[in-house]
Formats: C-alpha cells, structure tokens, sequence
C-alpha cells in the first residue's frame, strides 16, 4: 500500500523525454530512457552515471506491489493490536527525547507531537524498522512495470535530486517497497519539496535523524491543510435518539449543533471549537466507540487512504496527550468476508457502487448500507449486520 501522500502523487505527472520508454519492454532501454531525460532536465553525466549504474530490475518490488493488503479487521480490534503499552511508553520516552523539535515544529507549524509521535510509531516502530528494499531499484522497477508508471517515475528523478544533493546512496539506500524512506516514510519527491534540515548538520537524513523526519512530515501536514493548533478528534458520547443517517464523514456540522442534539465529549467539559465544522465518527456502528472529528482529521487521509489505519492513528495520537482508553461500547457483531461480499452482491444488484466485491468495508459499501438502511427503517449508522444482510 503507498502509505505517504499516494492521492497528491496520483495528480503529478511530470513532462518525459520524446524518446523515453514510457513503461514496459525491455529493461536496459528503460534505464537509458531514464537517462536522456535526466540529460535533459539538466544533471551532469557525472550525477547520472553515478546514480543509474546502480539500478537492477527488483522483482521483490513488484511481489509486493501485488500483495498489498488491506486493512479488513474491526477498529477495536485493529486499535488494540496496534496499540500496546510498549508503543504508549516508547511514545513518551520519545516525546521527551525530542522535546526541543516537537516545541520547534508546534511554533512553527501547529503541528502536535501525538500526531507526528503516532505516525512515527506505525510507520516504522519509531524508526526501528524502516524496510529493507533497496529504494532505487524499487522505484526504477515500479516506474517501468505499466501498473501506476505516474506513479513511481517522478520519484525516480526526486531520488536523483537527492543523489546530487548528497542526501541518496543509490546502492545502499533500503525502504519501504513502494519507495518510502525514513522514520516516517517519506517519497524521494515529497522529500525534495518539504524536506528540512532540523538538527542543522546541512542535509535531509530522514533515516538517522528524527529531527530531520519530524519536521519534514510536519512540513507536509501544514502543506496539505493542517489547520495550526486545532484538534483532530475527540471521544464522544453519543444520545439514543440521534439521527444516525447523518453520521459519518459525509456530513459535517458545527460542534455547538452536535451538542445541541446531545452529542458530549466522554471526558467531560465541552466539547472545543463549538463554531468548528466537525462529523461523528462511528466506526462500528451506533453500539461502538465514537468520536467527533475536526477537519484536521480529513488531512491525514493524505498519509494513508485507509479508514480503519486513520482513525486508529488519530486515536493513538490522542492517547499519546493524555486521553483514556476509548470505550468499546457493545457493538453489533459484524460480518466475515463471505457475508460482506454477498451483501456487496446484493447492494450492487441494486445499482449502489460498491466497488470491487472483495468483503471489504470501504466508503462506497458503508455509503450504499446506510442508503439500505434508512430505506428498510433500520438505524442508519452504516455498520453492516446479519439483520441487513438478511433483511436484504
């Protein structure tokens, strides 16, 4: 899965040479395309060579480009594996390690060091595992593999840059499959554009210096629309009687409207922001853990496309600053993987795009069963079960 900033990435498709392969065919053609537009972007034969000597065809690259999973377990269940007592007291020790970067980023970006500590933690186990693929290759191999060639192509020329720049080993440098490199896996291109020298030593090293990676992936929050200083998602309590059909991202009211239907802050107090635009967050459904979510939280769909990944993040960061264990209410039982495809079958048999029938909760199923269940009277709070499957 492409972790950092995939959708930004999707809309940059830089110019080519004429000449260059796009994708496909042979391999050493490829190389040589890549070559003359790199002539043609103005680096030096010496950068060149020195940089494409060292790119192979990586099929462990393309291995995992087709394995990549998806996240299919429930957030209760995916929050607690992620979250253990090890991470919350690595979190800490880290929170104080760093503590002159983190007051140095909050000045300077409004940044919170729960979010950056909690991304950090998932990405790479704070910086402990950061992959093991050699970067060049990967990138080179998935730029030629007509897949997602927009893609990986840039990255190749961001890798380069930083080649030059002498911040790239293009034999030695190892990441995540997809290219990302660092504690908080970052793209070479995104690298180029918001990489900062935090410990001041003159260089971007994301994967030895936490500084150098905390700044940089608060310098892309702050790109992407972070809103300095805000919130991002509070636990909430939620009244028996409200309207469930308008929880959920799709719908967004001011914090003092939900209050006014109910909706409390479980730590008590009010609830902050109250003129804020904010949604109810209900992951499994109206039993379940909820929690009210700022725009701050719709930013860190850029990290990672993943609903379940998101919120369990966002979570985390929160508990990070000192919220408690959220409360798992008692659910409805969801469904198995055979189930929800059936009940993607039948909603699609109804004219709902749901997507690819693959079992798998995403945004166009929890859209279409909340069409179905406010259709067939059922509480409409987009949590699939057996009632609707059958009822359907």
């Amino acid at each position: 899965m492409r972790r950092f900033l995939a959708p930004l990435l999707l809309s940059l498709t830089l110019g080519t040479s004429a000449t260059a392969q796009q994708c496909g065919g042979d391999f050493g053609q490829f190389v040589q395309g890549l070559r003359a537009e790199a002539a043609e972007r103005g680096f030096s034969q010496d950068t060149i060579d020195g940089f494409f000597r060292h790119a192979n065809f990586y099929q462990r690259a393309l291995d995992a480009d087709r394995r990549q999973g998806i996240f299919t377990v429930p957030f209760t269940d995916f929050a607690r594996r992620l979250i253990s007592q090890n991470r919350m007291d690595a979190g800490r020790r880290n929170a104080q390690q760093q503590q002159a970067t983190f007051d140095a980023i909050q000045q300077r970006f409004g940044v919170s060091r729960g979010i950056l500590l909690a991304f950090w933690a998932f990405e790479t186990d704070y910086g402990a595992f950061q992959g093991d693929y050699n970067t060049l290759d990967s990138i080179v191999t998935l730029a030629h593999d007509c897949r997602r060639p927009e893609l990986f192509r840039p990255e190749v020329f961001g890798a380069l840059e930083l080649y030059e720049h002498g911040d790239f080993d293009p034999a030695n440098t190892q990441g995540a499959w997809a290219g990302e490199i660092g504690m908080v896996q970052m793209l070479p291109e995104d690298i180029v554009n918001y990489g900062i020298d935090g410990d001041g030593d003159g260089h971007v090293y994301l994967q030895t210096s936490a500084p150098d990676a905390l700044m940089s992936g608060a310098n892309v929050l702050s790109s992407l629309g972070w809103r300095p200083n805000e919130p991002w998602l509070v636990e909430v309590t939620l009244p028996d009687d409200l309207d469930w059909y308008q929880t959920g991202v799709h719908t967004t009211r001011s914090v003092a409207e939900w209050e006014a239907d109910g909706v409390r802050a479980r730590a008590g107090g009010s609830l902050p922001m109250p003129n804020s635009q904010a949604s109810i967050v209900i992951p499994q459904g109206r039993n379940g853990p909820a929690f009210i979510a700022y725009p701050n939280f719709n930013v860190l769909f850029e990290w990672n496309q993943s609903f379940t990944y998101v919120l369990t993040a966002a979570y985390f960061a929160t508990r990070l600053e000192g919220a408690p264990v959220f409360d798992a209410g008692n659910p409805d039982p969801g469904l198995n993987g055979d189930q929800m495809r059936r009940l993607q079958q039948a909603l699609a048999n109804r004219g709902y795009d749901v997507g690819e029938i693959d079992g798998i909760l995403g945004a166009g199923t929890r859209a279409a069963v909340r069409e179905e269940q406010r259709r067939l009277g059922l509480p409409a709070d987009a949590w699939p079960t057996t009632a609707l499957l059958n009822a359907l």
